[in-house]
């Protein structure tokens, strides 16, 4: 399994469930810790600050979301496939769905 890295896109299974997740650990971090912080993915596109809009683009067949406001701890071996990732250009949006979820 390759290392994920902050924005990356991954199947996380865990509890009979699987779904795609965003990493937001930062990649720095990644190596060396169990849990990662990741945002779940949810078909309900919202337009509110605290989505962030994905799709094929990131390796997704279907217009989905991150879900900041839902922001979780999962343990890193959950991840089973790495699915796509954020442009390096999009990153910034992660960055202010990450600020829009504390509100500063």
């Amino acid at each position: 399994m390759s290392t994920p890295r902050q924005g990356d896109i991954w199947w996380a299974e865990a509890e009979d469930k699987r779904r795609p997740v965003l990493i937001v650990t930062r990649s720095e971090a990644v190596p060396v810790l169990t849990w990662l912080v990741i945002a779940p993915v949810t078909r309900s596109v919202r337009d509110i600050p605290t989505h962030l809009d994905l799709g094929s683009d990131e390796g997704l067949g279907v217009p989905c979301a991150a879900a900041f406001d839902n922001l979780q701890p999962i343990r890193r071996s959950f991840l089973t496939e790495r699915t796509g990732a954020l442009a390096p250009a999009r990153r910034i949006e992660l960055c202010r769905a990450l600020r829009a979820v504390a509100d500063c």
